[in-house]
């Protein structure tokens, strides 16, 4: 629980600076007639609203196991990561739509408006917030091992990246003159891309999780390994991993001498469980099958 409490504390400090920053950037964006900077405001915008999907799910997911979820919640969490990555693809198709039909006006002759000083001042000023907080996120996250969190500090990153080609292009504009106005529409559009690359990675990571994928081939080395290690213990195969939430579960055969006391037996498997719980956390799902080696392996 003083985990989920730690998560819930970080996501409201960056939901406040996330209010903050919106508001200022939608009235930047309006009153100085930024393309780029409404943008970067819907931006700051989804930042915000996945803050609340992190804290509800975060708290669903904190949930002890009971009779319908015998594996806790865990996986709630990952619905929060993959919720986050389809928001910013939304954002990011919205983004590069408004952006390219400003770019059409422009090469059709139309004139665009071009961005007054507080855009400017706007998107710097984002561009600190917001990679201040990504840097307290990102350690965070690492500390509590939160999937959710990790993935909205590499929001705020995005935040702030976007932030900085909206400088560029408000900039730009600002200060080449007429003929170069279309460097904020342009730069909404990149801001855009860029969005869009961050949603997907989200997306691919999300959906791999709730599609059970396994671990990686270098961590499920590791647990054969450790498995391995004990005393006793040989062979140990048929591994199946995945992650639920924050935490591992892993299932894996082993094998030992037919003729061990089933009670020895039943501890071996015992301390095969409590070394891959040292390693991944207590809260790691571990089940250990012994197999009686055939006279064909002993002999081998």
């Amino acid at each position: 629980m003083e985990r989920n409490r730690e998560i819930c504390r970080v996501t409201l400090w960056g939901g406040v600076m996330n209010a903050l920053l919106l508001a200022f950037k939608f009235v930047a964006g309006i009153m100085g007639h930024s393309a780029a900077m409404v943008a970067d405001a819907v931006h700051s915008l989804s930042d915000f609203v996945t803050d609340i999907i992190v804290l509800a799910f975060v708290h669903i997911s904190g949930k002890p196991k009971d009779k319908s979820h015998d594996y806790g919640h865990g996986k709630y969490e990952t619905l929060a990561l993959t919720i986050i990555g389809l928001m910013l693809l939304a954002v990011a198709m919205g983004i590069v739509y408004g952006g390219i039909a400003k770019i059409v006006v422009w090469l059709r002759g139309g004139q665009l408006e071009a961005p007054g000083m507080l855009a400017l001042l706007a998107a710097l000023l984002s561009i600190f917030i917001k990679e201040a907080t990504f840097r307290y996120t990102i350690v965070k996250s690492k500390e509590l091992d939160s999937q959710a969190l990790e993935a909205n500090a590499w929001h705020h990153r995005s935040d702030a990246l976007s932030s900085i080609g909206t400088a560029i292009g408000i900039g730009g504009a600002i200060f080449l003159g007429q003929r170069w106005t279309v460097l904020d529409p342009l730069a909404s559009v990149i801001v855009g891309i860029f969005i869009a690359k961050v949603s997907l990675d989200l997306l691919r990571s999300g959906f791999g999780d709730l599609m059970e994928q396994s671990l990686s081939d270098e961590v499920e080395q590791e647990i054969l390994q450790l498995a391995g290690s004990v005393e006793g213990v040989e062979e140990p195969h048929d591994l199946r991993t995945r992650r639920i939430g924050n935490h591992y579960a892993i299932e894996l055969h082993i094998l030992m001498d037919g003729d061990t006391p089933l009670l020895e037996a039943h501890d071996k498997a015992s301390a095969v469980e409590e070394r891959l719980r040292e390693r991944y956390g207590a809260e790691t799902h571990v089940v250990v099958h012994v197999e009686p080696k055939t006279s064909e392996q002993c002999l081998g």
